[in-house]
């Protein structure tokens, strides 16, 4: 992540990939106050093992662009809402890469999502992961079901009712 501050948002990452058993590392590195760091874990990313790299940044949001560009490895951009643009401007910045240099891009402050999407992408070489992945997709299903179950038997005013007052 770019920043510190970025840490409340990026750590919902961090949560998917523990609840999927992924190893994983966090490190505070700024495209353009740690330079010369970003540079070097970005090149040494593979030989330390990494198979995919979440990046989280706000404002210019320069980071996971300058990451992708020195590592072959898949970079998934995290736009964190600061004020003046609410994170509009960095999902812009990480969206909008030039072409040869992607960035898989999630929604602003959608860190949950890209450690879904690495999840995703590890579970390519790694059957148990692809079956943890399945279960997770059953359990978010049945989730749904269980919901339409609940608003059919008890009418779209009583249900609302109930999930106001949770």
């Amino acid at each position: 992540m770019g920043s510190d501050s970025d840490l409340k948002i990026m750590a919902e990452a961090a949560r998917v990939l523990e609840h999927f058993q992924v190893g994983y590392e966090m490190v505070v590195a700024s495209a353009h106050r740690t330079p010369e760091k970003v540079c070097r874990y970005a090149r040494e990313a593979v030989e330390a093992g990494l198979k995919v790299i979440i990046a989280g940044a706000g404002g210019a949001a320069h980071l996971p662009g300058v990451i992708a560009a020195l590592t072959t490895l898949p970079v998934i951009g995290v736009p964190i809402a600061i004020p003046p643009l609410g994170g509009v401007d960095s999902l812009y910045a990480i969206v909008q890469m030039p072409q040869g240099v992607p960035v898989a891009t999630v929604s602003i402050n959608g860190a949950h999502n890209a450690g879904l999407l690495a999840v995703q992408i590890l579970a390519l070489g790694d059957q148990q992961l692809a079956e943890r992945l399945a279960a997770y997709r059953q359990e978010l299903a049945a989730k749904v079901e269980s919901k339409d179950r609940r608003l059919q038997e008890t009418g779209w005013a009583a249900y609302l009712a109930e999930q106001e007052r949770k």
